[in-house]
């Protein structure tokens, strides 16, 4: 199957019996980035949550349902 990076633009070849690939057919939002993008994203992350000043935002609380 083949790919494109979509931060840099790179095209490349994946096997088709991959999880990734099974997630890129079945569900067009998820996005595919190289090695290399993927390495670069990740050092940069790392070096700000080693700062102090960034921390992850938690995602929403998920409301409790009340029953009557």
């Amino acid at each position: 199957m083949r790919v494109q990076c979509s931060i840099c633009d790179k095209i490349e070849q994946i096997d088709d019996e991959t999880l990734m690939a099974k997630r890129l057919r079945n569900r067009p939002i998820h996005t595919y980035m190289c090695q290399v993008c993927h390495e670069r994203i990740k050092i940069r992350t790392e070096e700000r949550l080693n700062t102090g000043r960034f921390s992850f935002h938690p995602g929403q609380p998920k409301k409790e349902k009340v029953k009557k």
